[in-house]
């Protein structure tokens, strides 16, 4: 959607208060940020019927009427006003993806599948889906034994869509990605807005600790975030935090709600321009202190932007870092490889490695889907990479066999520790 309307002055008080601005005050103001609409409240009924699953205590405790979010329009809000420290350190996050983006997408290297890999197994984590590399490479080429691997390996699907439709992040869009990411596990709750009251905590609306906006002010709420992505007079990171933290306020799918709005981050940074090649794994930065993350959502709930601004560009600086430490790991891994090869320059071989670093688990109808050889040839590829070190066996038995390059799925897993992750599976 291209429309766009004259933005208004920001509420405060209940009045609309005016002011003049100038072309380059839209965006960020001073030491005196401008106000911005909190979430209001609404009483609903609630007629569930618990009486046969919890105590008395908690059916008691469920009864009644519930308050649900309201979720204010933004779409034609005059700016984000933001105190100057937050705004300069969202200048220098855009400065720095921007940086990365061009030094890292610029390199003839599988980097943007490696950081969107990485990206998508760290949103998981926020959501406690944790498994390993090796797990989550084996399920992408089918192994579907660790539902978290499956779960983690449809969230890079997801984050794939996000990509692809960053160039038109309308409602469609965003009901695609959630559709790659719950289809193959959800798909009754795919293809639509959620038709049900979803709260975050606690074992009903009463007791919750978020309870998002009713089903019937959804469409609404994610048309005027649609028309809010859509404008082009505000400062890309700024307003893809502002648009994560809207989408989480507003939830509107019945689960996946916080991997699909991350997953918005990296499309509308890439519907913006500021990253063209790899995706910046925010996720990663994010995760080392979810805590706050969560903290700076409710913070943007009662009204003050600046945290969640605040903390995802401290947490873009923090991702980067890792980031870099990735491709650096990815580089020793390639340039080990080169010395273990002892093949022609134009063989399967080298082909399949330069693979690997993409995709690190493959089969054989893989390799010959995606290199576009016969049977005998991927065979012969995959034993001579097997012979060298670089794959081992992951599946016994002649069918179905399945190989890891596992010095990849290593860097993975560093990757992810550095970040925070806990536990590995």
């Amino acid at each position: 959607m291209n429309t766009h309307r004259q933005p208004r002055a920001v509420p405060s008080g209940g009045q609309f208060k005016a002011r003049s601005r100038s072309e380059s005050d839209v965006v960020l103001t001073g030491e005196e940020p401008i106000a911005w609409p909190a979430v209001g409240y609404e009483s609903l009924p609630w007629n569930a019927d618990y009486s046969t699953v919890e105590s008395r205590n908690q059916r008691r405790a469920a009864r009644g009427p519930y308050r649900a979010t309201v979720v204010p329009e933004i779409a034609d809000l005059m700016g984000v006003g933001l105190p100057s420290d937050v705004a300069l350190q969202a200048d220098d996050a855009s400065t720095e993806i921007a940086r990365f983006d061009q030094a890292v997408g610029s390199e003839i290297a599988p980097f943007s599948a490696i950081l969107l890999r990485s990206e998508s197994a760290a949103s998981s984590e926020i959501e406690e889906l944790t498994a390993g590399a090796k797990a989550i490479a084996m399920a992408e080429i089918g192994d579907r034994s660790r539902v978290n691997a499956s779960l983690i390996a449809a969230n890079t699907s997801a984050m794939n869509a996000a990509i692809r439709l960053a160039g038109n992040l309308d409602e469609n869009a965003i009901i695609e990605m959630h559709a790659e990411l719950l289809g193959g596990s959800h798909p009754e709750w795919t293809g639509h807005w959620r038709d049900m009251q979803v709260w975050v905590g606690g074992f009903s609306p009463h007791s919750a600790k978020f309870v998002p906006p009713s089903t019937e002010r959804v469409p609404a709420n994610m048309s005027d975030l649609v028309r809010f992505i859509a404008r082009d007079d505000l400062q890309p990171f700024v307003q893809a935090a502002i648009a994560h933290a809207q989408f989480e306020t507003i939830h509107p799918f019945p689960d996946g709600n916080g991997r699909v709005g991350r997953a918005i981050i990296h499309a509308l940074l890439k519907n913006k321009g500021l990253t063209t090649r790899v995706t910046v794994p925010v996720s990663a930065g994010l995760l080392v202190d979810t805590g706050r993350y969560f903290e700076a959502l409710t913070k943007y709930r009662e009204g003050d932007p600046a945290p969640i601004v605040e903390h995802m560009a401290q947490a873009s600086f923090s991702a980067i870092d890792n980031g870099r430490r990735l491709v650096d790991d990815i580089r020793n891994v390639q340039g080990d490889w080169h010395q273990r090869i002892k093949a022609r320059s134009d063989s399967g071989a080298w082909r399949l490695a330069e693979l690997l670093l993409r995709q690190p688990a493959v089969d054989s109808p893989l390799v010959q889907h995606i290199l576009g050889v016969r049977q005998p040839v991927a065979d012969r590829a995959i034993g001579h990479l097997v012979e060298t070190g670089i794959l081992a066996e992951v599946s016994g038995g002649k069918r179905n066999r399945r190989w890891v390059a596992e010095d990849v799925t290593a860097a993975l897993d560093a990757f992810a520790e550095r970040a925070g992750r806990r536990h590995l599976g």
